[in-house]
């Protein structure tokens, strides 16, 4: 912002004083914030730093040691160079005392031979100052400019980082706060260079503020956050002291990568709750058809003229498993079902699938996929099912997953019904033995009759026959604190075959068969029957579903 002694020096109103640098001309490139005309000795303790110093001369000492003295205390203060006049006090030359001292300090010592109008001095170097500063400032208001059109057309860190090093010039990398590399611009340099033991490096530099410099890395580093959640840092590869400009341009990105998170953070959460609401009123029947087509297709899912297929995703059960083997679902938790969705919602878009995707109960989320005409329904399922899997087990709680897909229907009035489909094949495949999840996805026919049953869970008639088949054994159970209940499931899931059912039980063989005689008693059924073994078998599948 601030021009420097030799720019000063270079002034028409200076060069017509016949300005010879007699000492310090290595600290010619120091900044001068401001001008002082002063004659005494003691100034130091009335300046603030920065200031070139304009002098007779006629009030300084000749001593020797004065001379120094006040280079010394000039140097302490912060003054950037002197200015003699070689009129009143020394006509021809400055003394040596003052000359080693400033060359001893790196303070720039300038003669003028010829009769100086300070005043015209003064107001040329303000002048240069505050142009300087107009600069600067209009610099820094063209950068706000391109960082707010930036922020406001949504940009992408790798486009907000390429303007960054286009405007600074400086190499830029985009970190977390665990320091891993999140996005970089080489700026021209070698990236292999620039990102190499990036973590190690990036550790070692520990900012005292928002945004400060690190003189000994050469990096500028701002802290990248909103709403005191900070996430991240952007540094800025920086050799020398950064200019206002280069501390302005890092951050202005800084808070425009800063928007673009939470932008992006509330228009997946704007987005998952519009989809929820378009799938609850699906499955409630609570909007028309056209009204329903219309909403989804300004959310870029269009409905008509598409194949459509219901699909329920839900956490895979964590509750230990049963004596029987089968795993008990457990509800999940909104947090959990509000990632899976986010989970779901970005495996679609890998797979270039139109998808409604949205959470409409406490136990999965739902998703209605539009394809084309054209495409392959079940390549373009198997495909979206990967990308679930993987979205999921990357997903903050890694959580694996059971997919099930309803019937492939034409028509929104039939999409109901496949996304009622897939809800009941996701529960009754939940449901299955442990060792049948290993499939990508579940459709009705790989859960067979489990998944008839599902679908015919809400009619009476089929939880009627349950009690009818297992009503007295649950009564037996509950007034003898046994466990005849699980015995008989053993005993069903292990098509008849006692021994290996007692196995499964962990029981003796002499104790199982005595246990199985027991049923047979209180139900007054033979086991040994193969339809009555098939209707306890079905009963028992009946009350799982309860």
């Amino acid at each position: 912002m601030y021009p420097t002694v030799s720019d000063v020096l270079a002034l028409p109103v200076i060069q017509q004083g016949r300005a010879t640098v007699v000492a310090g001309a290595s600290g010619l490139e120091r900044r001068v914030r401001w001008v002082h005309v002063a004659e005494i000795a003691d100034i130091a303790p009335l300046l603030k730093g920065g200031e070139l110093v304009l002098t007779t001369g006629i009030a300084l000492p000749d001593d020797a040691d004065a001379l120094a003295r006040y280079v010394r205390e000039l140097s302490a203060a912060g003054v950037v160079g002197v200015v003699v006049e070689l009129v009143r006090h020394w006509s021809h030359e400055l003394p040596a005392a003052l000359v080693v001292a400033a060359e001893e300090h790196s303070l720039p010592l300038v003669t003028l031979s010829r009769e100086t109008r300070f005043v015209a001095v003064t107001e040329a170097v303000v002048g240069l100052i505050v142009e300087a500063q107009v600069a600067e400032l209009r610099a820094a208001e063209r950068v706000h400019e391109t960082f707010t059109s930036l922020t406001v057309a949504g940009a992408e860190p790798g486009e907000v980082l390429r303007e960054v090093a286009r405007a600074s010039g400086l190499p830029v990398v985009l970190e977390t706060l665990g320091h891993d590399v999140l996005a970089y611009d080489a700026a021209g340099a070698d990236p292999s260079e620039l990102v190499a033991d990036w973590a190690a490096r990036s550790r070692a530099v520990a900012g005292t503020a928002r945004t400060s410099y690190d003189a000994e890395a050469g990096w500028l580093v701002t802290v990248v956050g909103a709403r005191g959640n900070d996430w991240g840092r952007l540094v800025l590869v920086c050799p020398a002291e950064p200019a206002h400009r280069q501390v302005v341009i890092a951050e202005r990105a800084a808070s425009a990568l800063a928007v673009h998170r939470l932008v992006a953070r509330d228009r997946e959460g704007l987005e998952r709750h519009a989809h929820r609401t378009l799938l609850t009123e699906l499955l409630a029947s609570a909007t028309t058809p056209a009204d329903l087509t219309a909403r989804s297709a300004a959310l870029g899912v269009p409905l008509q003229r598409r194949q459509l297929v219901g699909v329920s995703v839900r956490p895979s059960a964590v509750a230990p498993a049963r004596p029987s083997g089968v795993l008990a679902p457990t509800m999940a938790t909104q947090e959990v079902l509000r990632d899976l969705a986010e989970a779901t919602a970005l495996a679609a878009r890998r797979a270039r699938v139109a998808a409604l995707v949205g959470v409409v109960d406490d136990i999965s989320v739902r998703a209605l996929l539009s394809l084309t005409p054209q495409a392959d329904a079940d390549m373009v399922v198997r495909r979206l099912a990967k990308e679930i899997h993987q979205a999921a087990a990357a997903s903050p709680r890694a959580l694996p997953v059971v997919l099930a897909v309803g019937t492939t229907v034409d028509g929104v009035p039939d999409a109901r019904r496949s996304l009622v489909e897939a809800a009941h094949v996701a529960k009754a495949a939940l449901r299955a033995p442990a060792s049948s999840d290993s499939r990508p996805y579940h459709r009705l026919d790989d859960v067979r009759l489990r998944g008839l049953l599902h679908l015919l869970a809400d009619d009476d008639r089929v939880t009627a026959f349950a009690e009818r088949e297992l009503g007295a054994l649950l009564a037996r159970d509950a007034a003898h604190a046994s466990r005849l209940i699980e015995v008989l499931r053993h005993f069903c899931e292990h098509g008849g075959n006692k021994s290996a059912a007692a196995a499964a039980a962990h029981m003796s063989r002499t104790a199982y068969y005595q246990q199985l005689s027991r049923i047979e008693q209180v139900l007054g059924v033979s086991l040994d029957d193969p339809e009555s073994v098939l209707s306890l078998h079905v009963a028992l599948l009946v009350s799982d579903i309860g």
